[in-house]
């Protein structure tokens, strides 16, 4: 598609969700920045977009550092001009052992990722936003169904996930004053290689050990886009989208 004149930026694009949401906002028309902690990963994301990728800026930062984070908002702001969308969907997950296993270095890694890089980069997109004409944008974070349920073992990821919520609704509160709305949206077993295990059978709250049903990550990627191009009038505050037979209703 023809360049539609609107930036965005994906954190967690080499892969999966990040990977299949970049490659459909530059489908749509948008400037992207591709952000990742690998760069060959990046490029091979903006190689499948095909002819689209002429539009596509590959940074490979780390979101849980500050300076790293700068320079990736620094970067896209230096060669487009201006942010409208961010899709914080980069994070990780703990190893899925007893509660009391957990190390600190562990667990304050999912933070890192999973929390204060959306923090960082929501910040910058903040900065960039306010001060630019037409003023605003639009901020998407990537919760989880971890958000509102968690999973045997997994502590780190459902803290983190249920801290992003918060962190949504006071961002999307401060940036009424800017023109700034921001999303959350939360993913249910979609195809990926992080999702792999599910075919192979994920322990369940009764003890059990189960395969659960996935979806179709390009369904993610297409709600994604729908989000993002809505006018700034209207918010979709938040969305989950789920395989619709995973066992999320009726968890435990």
């Amino acid at each position: 598609m023809a360049d539609n004149g609107r930036v965005a930026i994906v954190t967690g694009a080499g892969s999966g969700i990040g990977r299949y949401s970049a490659i459909a906002l530059l489908k749509a028309g948008y400037s992207v920045g591709l952000a990742g902690r690998r760069e060959d990963a990046l490029a091979e994301s903006i190689a499948e977009a095909g002819a689209d990728g002429s539009r596509a800026l590959a940074v490979p930062t780390d979101v849980g550092d500050a300076a790293s984070v700068a320079n990736l908002f620094a970067q896209v702001k230096g060669k487009y001009g201006r942010l409208d969308v961010l899709f914080n969907n980069a994070g990780t997950g703990a190893p899925p052992v007893n509660f009391e296993d957990l190390t600190v270095e562990q667990w304050q890694t999912v933070v890192d990722a999973n929390l204060t890089g959306t923090f960082l980069c929501s910040q910058e997109a903040f900065r960039i936003m306010k001060d630019q004409s037409p003023q605003g944008g639009r901020i998407i974070n990537n919760g989880s169904i971890s958000a509102h349920a968690p999973r045997p073992n997994s502590a780190p990821y459902t803290s983190t996930k249920h801290a992003v919520t918060g962190l949504t609704k006071a961002m999307a509160l401060d940036g009424r004053k800017y023109d700034i709305a921001t999303s959350q949206i939360d993913i249910g077993n979609a195809v990926t290689p992080m999702t792999e295990r599910m075919t192979q059978g994920v322990p369940q709250a009764n003890g059990t050990v189960e395969a659960e049903p996935r979806m179709d990550v390009q369904h993610v990627a297409d709600a994604v886009v729908q989000i993002a191009e809505l006018p700034l009038e209207s918010n979709i505050q938040f969305m989950t989208i789920m395989a619709t037979k995973m066992p999320f209703i009726g968890r435990g």
